[in-house]
């Protein structure tokens, strides 16, 4: 710990928090901090969102695969749903959309339509979800 404070020019302990518990000034003029729970609703936000590898990114353009707002909230409540069941790599359908899903990381691994999932085979998965 001592040493991260030294690499990251910390002269104390109370300057690293200080960077964590900033200080901002509302329209007032006072002071006010961001709380402990406000941080951590902020982090576990941004945890929840669903995340395309590269090569998800690359499949959905070769594909023309596009997905609408309702689409891609069915996709993340599917993944949710087998974060709940203890699912670590997913196939997750959405109308005639496969996606596979690393659930842990929440992001997309790899995705394809109807057509393309012609073999109707999938491997290193450990469940599946109607979304």
């Amino acid at each position: 710990m001592i040493n991260s404070i030294h690499t990251n020019n910390f002269g104390s302990i109370q300057q690293m928090t200080d960077q964590y518990f900033q200080k901002s000034i509302n329209n007032s003029g006072q002071t006010s901090e961001i709380s402990f729970d406000e941080i951590l609703r902020g982090k576990c936000e941004k945890q929840s969102e669903l995340k395309f590898s590269k090569h998800a990114m690359n499949r959905l353009s070769d594909r023309s695969i596009t997905l609408t707002d309702a689409q891609r909230g069915r996709l993340e409540d599917g993944v949710s749903q087998a974060g709940e069941k203890g699912i670590r790599d997913s196939l997750v359908l959405v109308d005639s959309l496969a996606f596979i899903v690393n659930v842990p990381n929440k992001t997309v691994v790899t995705a394809m339509d109807q057509e393309d999932a012609s073999e109707h085979i999938f491997t290193n998965i450990d469940g599946a979800v109607i979304a």
